[in-house]
């Protein structure tokens, strides 16, 4: 099992200061949530590469509804040639109380499950290289000989992790298309309106993917030590454990409280 740390707050600067401590520390991956309005993720994450060697650097998610999937395109493979080739780039549908109906960005899941749908085609075919055209219900691109920034590092393209709701075919059939499950259980009577899977569904899940054509698929599971055991987990079969401090943000300093932390190292 590899280990990941989000971070529940931070400027661009903080970032490039906890990554630095999280490779220091011994963490396999640092990553940030990107927000409809605040700290803009890309620019974090640009920080991050040019101050540490080793670890993966990343969001934990990218919203792709409300992105421009050629501009997503264009940051995610900056930052993956800025860190040689240590990014990776989570999706999901987000959380609407982050922001989605304030800003006028569009709320209905089933629209914004075809937007990220579709997005990811782009963001793909773009990362491919020229000539490149697309034509779908949302949106349509013709080739350009304009000049562009280049491949990917990583090849055939940077890795993609999908959020796959458990007990949902469709959602979880578009997760299994890609190279992490970021699995959650549909649940309105918890906060967010989703839960932690179990290790019994973790298990079962590592089952199906174990049966299908890519056994290697990575399970990301996230949450905090001391509630939950990521060796437990392992054993279940997921292969990344994501460390969360959320109720760092009610602290007086969630940046602090991140630090002391890191510098503590994975739960191994």
């Amino acid at each position: 099992m590899k280990y990941g740390f989000v971070v529940p707050w931070g400027d661009a600067a903080d970032i490039g200061d906890l990554a630095e401590a999280a490779e220091s520390s011994g963490w396999d991956g640092l990553f940030v949530w990107e927000p409809v309005w605040g700290v803009d993720a890309w620019i974090s994450l640009a920080l991050a590469a040019v101050r540490t060697s080793r670890i993966r650097l990343g969001t934990l998610l990218t919203p792709p509804s409300r992105r421009r999937p050629w501009e997503l395109a264009g940051q995610v493979a900056t930052v993956d040639r800025l860190s040689d080739g240590r990014v990776t780039l989570s999706v999901g549908l987000g959380a609407l109380d982050s922001g989605f109906e304030a800003f006028g960005e569009e709320c209905d899941r089933r629209v914004r499950a075809e937007l990220m749908d579709e997005c990811l085609d782009i963001v793909c075919g773009l990362w491919a290289g020229q000539p490149f055209e697309y034509d779908g219900d949302h949106y349509r691109i013709r080739p350009t000989d304009f000049p562009t920034i280049g491949e990917t590092v990583q090849q055939p393209r940077v890795p993609i992790w999908c959020v796959g709701a458990i007990g949902r075919e469709r959602s979880m059939r578009r997760a299994l298309r890609w190279d992490g499950v970021i699995p959650q259980v549909l649940d309105p009577d918890s906060p967010g309106g989703a839960r932690q899977p179990t290790l019994d569904e973790v298990e079962r899940l590592r089952t199906t993917i174990a049966d299908g054509p890519s056994p290697d698929t990575d399970i990301i599971v996230e949450g905090q030590w001391t509630e939950h055991s990521p060796s437990a987990y392992a054993s279940a079969g997921a292969t990344w454990w994501i460390e969360s401090m959320w109720t760092a943000m009610s602290e007086h300093s969630p940046v602090t409280a991140a630090y002391d932390r890191l510098r503590l190292g994975p739960p191994v």
